[in-house]
């Protein structure tokens, strides 16, 4: 079992602190200066996920300067598409590309069998890390839940409207079918082996949760959701999951039912006193300022920080965003953040 010494890892089994714990979403990236450096020193973000000296500095660089009570994994959701073979290169300005996903035969063509070769490296680094942070930080991995990643995998990029993976889902949903499970099998096996690599916790991002139909959330969110988490807990019964559902709405109230997750992530957009009367009291939220009011700072920053901890005072809760630390972040704004969480 998990050492409750750490405060993240007290509150997510079921702890209510009198100061929450925290980290933040992005917590290693592009506002930090040392961070760009090393970014650059790199060559490209993947050579910076890959390499291990590299992605344990810059996870380690948000610790040094804030504290946080955890540190996360640097990496990324789309791995997994690369670690199946799918084609992928992250562009200056543009981000991810990768070579779409429109068929059955693209499907097939993917190797399941080769990730943890593929991804070897990842769990070396967070090996490192283990002997790394400091003894009250908490480690947490990450993947991306299925109906994100596969709409990475069917798009091709980042898109705003969502028409080829709906197109796919609805027009070959044979094929979408197929494609989730296999990525229900090869994220469930990736953060096995995270947590045998020693990550003390799991976070799965559905960062494009929000733009499910309400009719299939069931099946292309919770469900995929769910047996994760039942088959990781297969292998490590006691380690705790939080889910982020990111835009999930109405929605969030079938996820925090029905998917099994530990604790659930909230977005900025998710009522704070909706949130504390209808997740259960033991579970624990985490959340959920906006990112805009970190880089706004001042009184706004002071503001959200008092209400979102007012709100959830008495229950287990861990103090984050609502989603990641944006490039145009103020280091300064997250140092008084810090001091605010800590008074």
């Amino acid at each position: 079992m998990a050492s409750t010494s750490k405060p993240f890892l007290a509150t997510l089994a079921g702890a209510s602190l009198t100061r929450p714990p925290f980290w933040l979403m992005r917590q290693a990236g592009r506002y930090l200066p040392e961070f760009r450096s090393v970014r650059a020193q790199a060559g490209g973000f993947l050579n910076l996920c890959f390499n291990p000296d590299l992605a344990v500095e810059v996870t380690l660089q948000p610790l040094r300067r804030y504290g946080m009570d955890a540190a996360i994994l640097f990496s990324d959701i789309l791995v997994i598409p690369y670690a199946l073979g799918q084609k992928l290169e992250f562009l200056e300005g543009e981000g991810p590309r990768l070579e779409p996903i429109r068929s059955f035969n693209d499907i097939v063509k993917l190797t399941p069998e080769a990730i943890h070769d593929r991804l070897a490296v990842v769990y070396e680094i967070i090996k490192r890390l283990t002997h790394a942070i400091p003894e009250n930080t908490a480690l947490i991995g990450f993947a991306g839940a299925p109906w994100t990643v596969a709409s990475y995998m069917v798009e091709g990029k980042t898109t705003r409207d969502f028409i080829a993976i709906k197109n796919f889902a609805f027009g070959c949903p044979q094929e979408f079918k197929r494609l989730l499970d296999l990525l229900v099998d090869v994220t469930t096996s990736y953060l096995i082996a995270q947590a045998d690599a020693g990550a003390e916790a799991l976070q799965l991002f559905d960062s494009w949760a929000g733009v499910v139909p309400a009719s299939h959330f069931r099946s292309w969110v919770v469900e995929p959701t769910r047996k994760i988490v039942a088959g990781v807990r297969k292998k490590h019964p006691t380690i705790p999951i939080i889910g982020f559902p990111r835009a999930a709405g109405l929605n969030y109230s079938m996820y925090i039912a029905e998917s099994n997750v530990t604790a659930v992530s909230l977005d900025p957009m998710v009522p704070t006193a909706w949130a504390a009367a209808n997740a259960p009291k033991t579970m624990a939220l985490q959340g959920n300022l906006d990112p805009l009011a970190l880089v706004a700072g001042g009184a706004v920053l002071a503001e959200g920080v008092a209400e979102i901890r007012k709100a959830f005072t008495g229950r287990p809760f861990i103090f984050n965003l609502g989603h990641g630390v944006l490039p145009q972040t103020p280091p300064e704004h997250v140092a008084d953040l810090v001091s605010l969480l800590r008074k």
